[in-house]
C-alpha cells in the first residue's frame, strides 16, 4: 500500500486532523487538470468507485443498483445539489468511514509530507452504533491536548451547535479555522459534561521523540511515537540507530494516544523491529489477502515493551498486534481503540474527494480487532483523572517510575533482559 497521485491508503479508518494541506502529495491535482465532471457524472463516479471497491459485497445489505437508479434519475443544476445527493447515497451504507468531501474539505483533510497542520490537533470518528462524534485521541502537545481533551470523549457541541446528526466532515469544518481564533467544544466524559475553549494554532508535528532512560533495569531506549505520518518511519530509524550506538539494553516504545495514520508507515516501522514473520493481512471483499511481511532488516533484536491505551488506534494497532503476535514485544497498558478497517482516499474530477472502506485488516494470528481492539499482555489501568494528571498537569512524571504504566514496562523489560543474559551465558 503506497501513496500515489490517485490514491492515498490509510491505516486509520478515519484521519481527520483539523486542517492539513495536500498540495505536495498532488492528491487533488487530477481534478484540476482534467475537465470538470457534470454534477450527475460526479454522482455516478462516486457510485462506481463504491461499486468496485467497497469492502462488503452486499453493501451492508443495501441494493446498490437501486441506489444508482434513484440518484441518477434526479436532475442537478449545480455541484452543491450533487454533493447533497452523494452524501445521502453514502449514508445508506451506514459506514461512517466511507464519506464524501467537497473540494474545500478534501483539501483540508490529508496528511502532508511536511507534517504541519492548522487547527486544534484532534482525530475524530463517528461511533458506528450511537452515531456520536468521538475523539480517537488528541495529538500530543497540540491545543486540544493541552486543554485536556482525552481519547473516547464524546463531542456534544461545537461552538454551542449540537453535533447530533453531524458527520465528521461537518464537524471538522466547524472545528478548523485560522490560527489564533477560538473554538468551544462541549464534551461528555463518563456521563459528565465539560466545556473546553481552545485556541487554534499552526502545529508542526514531529512524530518521534526519544531519549535514554537510566532505570533499575539498566540503560533503556525510550521512544515516543505520536502519529504514523509520512516522515514517521525516517524519524524512527534515526531514533533506533542513535540509541543502538549508545548501547541501550532494551527499548520501551510508547504508542499511548497514538491515533494511527498511514498504513505503509506502520509496516515500515514494524520491519525495523521484526526480522521475520507476517506484519498484517489486508482482506478485500473477495476475501483475497495481501500480506505484508518482515524483510530480514530489523535494526535491533533487543528486548522490547510497547505501551498502549484506549487512544492507540489503527496503525498503532497494526504495529502492536504484529509485534505481539510474533512474540517480539510485550504489550503493557490498556485495551486499544479497535480500528480494523482500511480506507482508500480518492480524488474526484471536480477536486472533491471520496474516502471508501476497501479492506479490513487482521493481525498475524488472524485476529480481527475492529470494534474490540488489542488486549495488552499486562494490564495496567489508569483512571481518567490519573491520565489527565500524568499527561497534562504533571508531565514531568511521564515516562518515569512515577508513571504506573512506564514503571510496569521497566519491570517487565528488566526480566526480559535478565532472561536474555542468562540464555547467552548458557551458550
Amino acid at each position: 500500500m503506497v501513496i500515489t497521485k490517485s490514491r492515498l491508503v490509510l491505516g486509520a479508518t478515519v484521519v481527520t486532523l483539523s486542517t492539513i494541506a495536500v498540495t505536495s502529495l498532488g492528491i487533488h491535482s487530477r481534478g484540476q487538470a482534467l475537465f470538470k465532471a457534470s454534477p450527475k457524472e460526479l454522482v455516478d463516479e462516486v457510485w462506481q468507485i463504491v461499486q468496485r471497491q467497497y469492502v462488503d459485497g452486499t453493501f451492508n445489505q443495501v441494493d446498490w443498483q437501486a441506489v444508482r437508479k434513484e440518484y441518477l434519475s434526479k436532475s442537478y443544476s449545480n455541484p452543491q445539489e450533487a454533493y447533497k445527493s452523494i452524501r445521502e447515497m453514502l449514508k445508506k451504507l451506514e459506514d461512517p468511514y466511507t464519506r464524501f468531501m467537497d473540494p474545500a474539505e478534501f483539501k483540508n483533510m490529508q496528511v502532508d509530507t511536511s507534517g504541519e497542520l492548522t487547527g486544534i490537533g484532534i482525530t475524530i470518528s463517528q461511533d458506528e452504533k450511537t452515531k456520536q462524534l468521538v475523539v480517537i485521541a488528541p495529538i500530543e502537545d497540540t491545543p486540544a491536548f493541552k486543554a485536556g481533551v482525552l481519547a473516547k470523549d464524546i463531542i456534544l457541541k461545537i461552538d454551542n451547535k449540537s453535533t447530533k446528526g453531524m458527520d465528521t466532515n461537518q464537524a471538522v469544518s466547524l472545528i478548523r479555522g485560522e490560527a489564533g481564533s477560538k473554538v468551544t467544544l462541549t464534551i461528555q466524559r463518563n456521563g459528565q459534561t465539560k466545556q473546553f475553549d481552545i485556541k487554534r494554532a499552526r502545529i508542526e508535528i514531529h512524530p518521534v521523540k526519544y531519549s535514554q532512560k537510566k532505570t533499575p533495569a539498566g540503560n533503556l531506549g525510550y521512544i515516543r511515537l505520536n502519529q504514523f505520518s509520512a516522515n514517521a518511519s525516517k524519524e524512527m530509524q534515526t531514533a533506533i540507530r542513535d540509541l543502538e550506538s549508545k548501547r541501550v539494553a532494551g527499548y520501551i516504545l510508547d504508542l499511548r494516544s497514538n491515533p494511527g495514520g498511514l498504513l505503509f508507515s506502520s509496516i515500515d516501522i514494524a520491519r525495523m523491529w521484526l526480522n521475520k514473520g507476517t506484519i498484517v493481512s489486508t482482506i478485500d471483499r473477495q476475501g483475497e489477502r495481501e500480506r505484508e511481511v518482515a524483510n530480514g532488516r530489523a535494526l535491533t533484536n533487543k528486548p522490547l515493551v510497547i505501551l498502549v491505551d484506549k487512544g492507540s488506534a489503527s496503525a498503532s494497532e497494526i504495529l502492536s498486534g504484529a509485534l505481539q503476535d510474533n512474540k517480539r514485544a510485550t504489550l503493557v497498558g490498556t485495551q486499544t481503540f479497535g480500528k480494523g478497517l482500511v480506507q482508500s482516499v480518492r480524488p474526484l474530477e471536480d477536486g472533491s474527494g471520496l474516502a471508501v472502506t476497501i479492506a479490513k485488516y487482521h493481525t498475524p494470528n488472524d485476529r480481527d480487532i475492529n470494534k474490540h481492539g488489542i488486549d495488552p499482555d499486562i494490564k495496567v489501568d489508569l483512571t481518567d483523572a490519573q491520565r489527565q494528571d500524568l499527561w497534562l498537569n504533571e508531565r514531568d512524571k511521564l515516562a518515569t517510575l512515577k508513571d504506573p504504566q512506564f514503571a510496569k514496562a521497566v519491570e517487565v523489560i528488566g526480566k526480559k533482559i535478565a532472561a536474555q543474559g542468562a540464555a547467552t551465558a548458557e551458550k
